[in-house]
Order: structure tokens, then C-alpha cells, then sequence
């Protein structure tokens, strides 16, 4: 099918004017980007507190994951809110109720300048700080790649290349997928290498209310063609239930008696224990604090610390509802639409790729001219906004904790604002080679959630929470983490184990090491460990600091919020979820579970004011 017939004029004006504005952007404030090193990698600490908020929403409503999170939704129904904990979401709500305001207290500009303000200068925090930038340039090529992947197969399905392109016909249709991600990678590199972390926002701001305006089109859409007796017919019966026993027990039949196979090469049949498990390490990962990627970036980018925890609360708020839409209305006409867009998405192996759902759908003449080029200029932004965020955290990794650091301690702004770009384009060419590597999305996803991060958790919740805990410890228990991390995904004995399943081993090797290393060598030094204390005021196993602490300034008061913050975790988590339910219901029309999920929702908000808001510390 020519590729006219996919997409109109006013499609292709919507996505060249939408590209147009990112090279605007990259240009306006390239200026302003280059005054220092801190302008370029932090926009300065001047941008406030909401703008960061959209922004960093923005670049989690990443178009791999919603290519994802659509194919879950279908098969899963409402019980797919639990699996994205996988990454995990509700570390937004660890990080707004106190994590992002300790990580902010420290005024450093990366995670690695942070290792050095927690131990110090010893030869531990030395290794330490290259084990998390080794570790922050390995997740950032990771999610790079990632993205990457996700975008080629998103484009080709409704932009075939060798149409739009006939001098590429020569190309295996293997790679078509990568040429697309290629093209599209260099918007976003030429705007985030420009203007760095102000234009990664003002451009983020731009790309989230194009993404609004697209996800409330796809719910639109979906909610007129839904006849929703019709629809529950084909459906399990426990489809939309987010409530589960220990087995899944969710059968699909008729015509969609395939996605069984999806069920069974998923893992997730025991599903009480992928829940178990999923919330063990999500926990687990959400204490360790957030991992060194834009993210953590956008966190030290505030203001002050209660801007920092405002930041981070104002994500899940500004994310979930548009994003879980938008997913909804996609599955929701994928289901519909399952006869007519089979073709589409069914590979030569007569196997189901659900990675395709999402971009057969936009194909669809359901999706009308304007809307199409709305949508796939949404989609696009939201490629962009999280290639163009995890690139700046890579390029401060690298330029400020390596090149600056090891190579060139008096580099002038000029010199550093060029090492960035230089830096920023290996980067990238190294993240495109990793995507044509990889399989698809889900092997990168999985490899980045479960195995690698599996390394971090053990080393960096002992950070916060243990003043006993040197660089030594750290080093070892990152490093014992890794090795199996990324030995054990090719070891034959695990080949088709889902990596969440041998997390606890990478998590054991990690807490060896972190034990191992921390007793073999003395503390981290007095002083350090002080100054860290007071300007952080952590909660945990801190009473040795704590009491020399007040034997110099006697009105320091410890932080007593654990019980607190514990709590208001818990209520985050429950009001984050019941957020996402309550997005789902509202475009699947089921009216009385929407109102308990508001319900729930507003309850949790009354109670997270009291208990949080009003408590922040200026």
C-alpha cells in the first residue's frame, strides 16, 4: 500500500511544523544553555518546579513503553496496572514524599558528584564513583536503545521507507525499523545538544500538551465505537477486575484464543507470585532512590528541596490520567478493530507481535486526517522528550564526572559546552548500534528493569540508610550486583526465564558484596559523614552521627518522620493506582468502578495533604 494513502497533507503539516518548533527551540536557547557547565546540565537551578513536572512526565510517556503498556492493556485488562511496577511507577511516590528532598539538599550536579558528597575522597568512594558512572552510562545506552526500537517499528507500519525512500529498497527488511529510528534520533539529539536542559524542558512543555490533546482524541474515538455489552462478550470474565487469586485464571477464546500464547511465554500465570515479587523489588528499588537518568536530573534541576518533592508529586499527577487514556482508547480499538489489522500485526511466524497494536490502530480510516499527524506528532514527542532526557544525563555523567573531573578542571564554558556535543553524538551512534543489536523492545526492558537496576538497590539503599556504609561497601555491592546481572541472561539454565524471577539472586550477590566491602575497610571519614548528615537529615541506622552531630550544634534536630513518610507511601501508592484505574474505567465506560476509583483517589488526596503537603519544609 503506497504510503499517500496513510497519512494526508495536513498529517505530514502537523508533524513538520511539530519538528520545526524543536529546531526553533534548540536554537533560541542555545545561548542561555552555553553561559556554564550548570546552565547547560541543570537549566541553571532557576526552572520552576511545574515546568520540570511536565517535563519529566513528559519524558516518562515514553512511545516504547505505550507501545508496551497498549499490548498489556489488551490481554490483561485491569489487572496490567500492576506490571508496569516492574519499572518502577510508584518510585514517583517514594521520591515525592521525601527521597527527592534529600537528594536535592545536596546541591550536587550528578548522582556520581553525590557519591563524593556522601564518602567522601577515600580510594572506596573513588571506585564507587566510577562503578555509578560506569552504571548511569550503561542504563542510559540502554534506554536509548530502547526508545530507539520501539520508534523504527512504530514509523515503518504506516510509513513503509522503501516507499517513501525507493533508493533504500536494497535494505534487508530487518533493519527498515532502525533507518526510521535514525532519522527521528536526530531531532531529538540536534535540540537536546543545543539548548541542553532548558530546551530539553521548553520542549518537553510543548511535546506534553501536543501528547494531551492526542491521548484525548484516542479516548474520544474509542468511546464512540465502544458498544460496551458487545465488547464484554468477547472478553474473560476477569478482564475487568484488578482483583486476582494466586493463578491468573484468565482464558481467553473465539478469536482471540492466541493471546493464551502471550500469557504463557509472558511468565506471569502465578500471577500472586509476580506480585509478590514485582512489589518486593519495586519497594525495594523505590528506597535505593532514583537511578542516575534524567530523572535524577530534572530532581537536581530545582529549585530548593520542597520544589524537588512538589516535582516529583506533580508526575504521577499530570502523567497517569493522559497517558492511561490514551492507552485505553488503543486497546480498546484494537480489540474492535482485532479481524481487520490481524494482518498487521502478525508476524511471518504467524505469532501476534502486540508491540504492533498500537501503530496498526493509528492506521485505521476510524483515525481521521489531522487527528493521524495529532497523534503521531504526540507520539513522536514523546520519543523525543525521553531520548533527549536520558541523552543529557548520559552527557553530564560523562562531561562533568569524567572529562571535567580526570581531564580538564579549568575547561571554560566553550570548552565544555563542545565537549557535550562531541560527547552527546558518540553517545548516540553507540545507542543506535545497541538497538539494531537488540531482539525488541521487551528483551531491552526487561534487561534494564530487572537485571541491571536488580545491581543498584542493595548499594543504594544501604546509602541512605546506614551510616556505617563506605565507598568500599558501595563499590563492591554495585559490582557484585552487575557481574551476574549481565552474566546470567546468557547463561543457558535461565534462557526464557523472565529476569524479574532471578532478581534475588543479583540482589543477594549485591548485599555480600555491600556487607563484604563495608566491614573490610574503616569508616568513611568522621567528617564527611557529619556534614552529609546535617545537610541531608536522612532517616535510619544514623545515631553514632547523629550524637556527635548535636555535640557540636546542640539545636540540631534528627529527622523523626519514618513512620510518617512510611505512611504517606503507602496512601501514594494506593492513590496513584486507583488514579490509573479510574483513567481506565472512565474510556471503558464503566461508570460505578470510575466513581469508587474517584472515590479512592480523593480520599488518599485529603489524606496526603494533611500528611504531606502541609508538612513540606521550606
Amino acid at each position: 500500500m503506497d504510503y499517500h494513502s496513510f497519512l494526508s497533507c495536513i498529517d505530514f503539516t502537523i508533524v513538520a511544523v511539530y519538528l520545526g518548533v524543536l529546531v526553533f527551540i534548540g536554537f533560541h536557547l542555545k545561548r542561555r544553555a552555553s553561559q556554564n557547565l550548570e546552565s547547560y546540565l541543570l537549566g541553571g537551578k532557576h526552572i520552576p518546579w511545574y515546568l520540570l513536572g511536565l517535563s519529566n512526565a513528559s519524558g516518562m510517556f515514553d512511545i516504547s513503553g505505550t507501545v508496551w503498556l497498549v499490548g498489556i492493556t489488551i490481554v490483561y485488562g485491569l489487572k496490567s496496572i500492576y506490571i508496569p511496577w516492574l519499572w518502577p511507577v510508584f518510585n514517583q511516590i517514594f521520591l515525592m514524599v521525601y527521597l527527592s528532598a534529600w537528594l536535592r539538599r545536596s546541591n550536587c550536579t550528578t548522582g556520581a558528584e553525590w557519591i563524593r558528597f556522601r564518602f567522601g575522597t577515600d580510594n572506596g568512594a573513588v571506585t564507587s564513583h566510577w562503578i555509578i558512572v560506569v552504571f548511569a552510562i550503561l542504563v542510559g545506552l540502554g534506554m536509548l536503545a530502547y526508545g530507539f526500537i520501539g520508534m523504527g517499528k512504530f514509523v515503518e507500519i504506516f510509513m513503509p521507507l522503501k516507499s517513501v525512500f525507493p533508493f533504500l529498497s536494497f535494505l534487508p527488511d530487518t533493519y527498515i525499523p532502525h533507518v526510521w529510528g535514525v532519522i527521528f534520533t536526530l531531532f531529538a539529539v540536534f535540540y537536546a545538544l543545543m539548548g541542553g536542559m532548558m530546551s530539553i524542558v521548553w520542549a518537553d512543555v510543548a511535546q506534553y500538551i501536543i501528547m494531551g490533546l492526542a491521548s484525548v482524541a484516542v479516548a474520544i474515538i474509542a468511546i464512540l465505537h465502544l458498544d460496551i455489552i458487545e465488547f464484554s462478550s468477547w472478553l474473560p470474565n476477569s478482564w475487568f477486575s484488578p482483583w486476582f487469586g494466586q493463578e491468573l485464571n484468565m482464558t481467553w477464546t473465539g478469536k482471540f484464543v492466541e493471546f493464551n500464547n502471550k500469557i504463557g511465554s509472558d511468565g506471569y500465570q502465578l500471577f500472586s507470585l509476580f506480585f509478590g515479587l514485582v512489589l518486593l523489588k519495586g519497594v525495594l528499588a523505590s528506597v535505593a532512590g532514583p537511578a542516575p537518568t534524567y530523572d535524577m536530573q530534572k530532581i537536581l534541576s530545582t529549585r530548593s528541596p520542597r520544589e524537588a518533592a512538589l516535582m516529583s508529586g506533580s508526575v504521577t499527577l499530570v502523567l497517569m490520567p493522559v497517558r492511561y487514556i490514551m492507552i485505553t482508547g488503543f486497546a480498546i480499538l484494537g480489540l474492535i478493530l482485532f479481524n481487520q489489522i490481524q494482518g498487521q500485526i502478525t508476524t511471518p511466524a504467524g505469532v501476534i507481535d502486540f508491540e504492533l497494536v498500537l501503530p496498526a490502530v493509528i492506521n485505521h480510516p476510524w483515525i481521521p486526517a489531522g487527528i493521524t499527524g495529532l497523534i503521531l506528532a504526540g507520539l513522536l514527542a514523546a520519543f523525543m522528550s525521553t531520548f533527549a532526557g536520558t541523552l543529557n544525563a548520559v552527557q553530564a555523567y560523562i562531561v562533568n564526572d569524567i572529562y571535567i573531573k580526570y581531564f580538564k578542571k579549568d575547561a571554560t564554558p566553550r570548552q565544555a559546552n563542545r565537549a557535550n556535543i562531541v560527547v552527546g553524538l558518540i553517545v548516540v551512534v553507540v545507542s543506535i548500534c545497541f538497538g539494531v543489536l537488540a531482539q525488541d523492545v521487551n528483551s531491552v526492558l526487561q534487561w534494564i528493569t530487572s537485571a541491571l537496576y536488580g545491581s543498584y538497590i542493595a548499594a543504594n539503599i544501604l546509602k541512605w540508610h546506614w551510616w556505617r556504609f563506605n565507598g568500599r561497601g558501595f563499590a563492591l555491592g554495585m559490582a557484585a550486583g552487575m557481574i551476574p546481572a549481565l552474566i546470567l541472561p546468557i547463561v543457558p539454565y535461565f534462557d526464557g526465564v523472565l529476569p524479574l524471577y532471578y532478581f534475588p539472586i543479583i540482589f543477594i550477590c549485591s548485599i555480600v558484596g555491600c556487607v563484604w566491602g563495608t566491614y573490610s575497610v574503616p569508616p568513611t571519614d568522621l567528617e564527611v559523614l557529619k556534614e552529609f548528615y546535617k545537610t541531608t537529615r536522612p532517616w535510619g541506622i544514623w545515631k553514632p552521627i547523629d550524637v556527635l552531630v548535636k555535640a557540636e550544634t546542640p539545636d540540631f534536630k534528627e529527622n523523626s518522620d519514618c513512620c510518617r513518610d512510611l505512611i504517606n507511601v503507602g496512601v501514594g501508592i494506593i492513590w496513584q493506582t486507583a488514579l490509573v484505574a479510574a483513567s481506565i474505567y472512565l474510556v471503558l465506560q464503566q461508570f460505578i468502578y470510575f466513581i469508587v476509583a474517584v472515590i479512592i483517589v480523593i480520599i488518599t488526596s485529603v489524606i496526603l495533604k494533611r500528611n504531606w503537603f502541609n508538612k513540606l519544609e521550606n
